[in-house]
């Protein structure tokens, strides 16, 4: 599953501030059970607002996870819920249905090969 989030950035914080404290308590976080890794998108035309999202391999093991183990997690959220605002897009049941590249399309990845679907 998918948890996605938006988060906008409020005055005199930064991008990269964000980016660096959310790598911090991502590593951290990402030691949950279940956690399949995160990644931090900018917004094309607005380069103040990100898109997170968060994989994890069921809701059951997000819901379980527990940021409150850990003292500089719940002090970097403390932070983030003062220096911006976030919106909570939801959460997503891996896709259903996909069209990946076809085979010779040249749209295969990054050494040419189609992507591994399994």
């Amino acid at each position: 599953m998918k948890y996605i989030f938006e988060v906008r950035m409020k005055d005199g914080y930064t991008v990269e501030e964000y980016a660096e404290a959310w790598r911090e308590a991502s590593r951290i976080i990402q030691q949950s059970p279940g956690a399949r890794g995160t990644y931090l998108h900018r917004k094309i035309g607005e380069p103040d607002t990100l898109l997170a999202i968060a994989h994890w391999d069921s809701k059951a093991q997000r819901d379980a996870k527990d940021d409150s183990r850990s003292a500089r997690v719940k002090a970097i959220l403390e932070k983030h819920a003062r220096t911006c605002e976030i919106t909570p897009l939801g959460e997503f049941e891996e896709p259903e249905w996909q069209v990946p590249p076809q085979p010779g399309s040249g749209n295969e990845g990054p050494d040419n090969e189609a992507p591994d679907n399994d």
